[in-house]
């Protein structure tokens, strides 16, 4: 079946891509995530719900953090950050924000396939997730075609969104540890009120 083939392609990816990790980044974006007065997160499509789904980590954590684009989201300062989740690192709605953050001179932690991108050119700090991309459709074709896969089981930005879900909630075990919380502790922020 696909389904066990596609399945050992992203879970190979997430073992790639922590092997690629850069101590040093993630020591300084949990530096930058743990001073700011407030944590902006944002990502477009499902980026945008891996960024949703760390918010409520972190909120567990009593970080204050808000969604880029939700009604309650405050003006950023340069007391702030923004973790922006980009595959491609040159999503126009991403880009723009990050240049609205540089002017405000707060902190941006960018997590993208493409350090060199736009986005990546723009941030402090930037994490590097391997994974395919949705701009990624024909590049390495031919690698592919030597390999023989002619294209990957995951599709669009699977790789890197899946990838980037796990790393973010690594990254929450990071923060519990220098926190020195307990998933007690999480628990007394869960909601109550469903």
């Amino acid at each position: 079946m696909i389904i066990k083939a596609a399945i050992k392609e992203i879970t190979d990816n997430v073992i790639d891509a922590s092997q690629l990790l850069e101590k040093d980044n993630i020591k300084k974006a949990i530096d930058v995530l743990t001073s700011s007065d407030n944590v902006f997160v944002m990502g477009m499509g499902r980026s945008g719900l891996v960024a949703k789904a760390f918010a409520m980590r972190l909120m567990h954590l009593g970080i204050s953090v808000f969604v880029v684009g939700e009604t309650i989201t405050p003006a950023i300062t340069k007391n702030d950050s923004l973790l922006a989740i980009s595959g491609s690192g040159e999503t126009s709605t991403i880009v723009s924000t990050a240049k609205i953050v540089k002017k405000r001179n707060a902190k941006l932690i960018t997590i993208t396939s493409y350090p060199n991108s736009t986005v990546g050119k723009l941030s402090d700090h930037i994490i590097y997730i391997k994974g395919r991309t949705k701009i990624d459709s024909e590049q390495n074709y031919i690698k592919r075609q030597i390999n023989g896969r002619h294209q990957s089981l995951a599709p669009m930005g699977t790789l890197f969104e899946v990838t980037s879900l796990i790393f973010l909630d690594g990254l929450i075990a990071e923060l519990m540890h220098k926190m020195q919380k307990t998933e007690d502790d999480l628990k007394e922020k869960h909601n109550v009120l469903e």
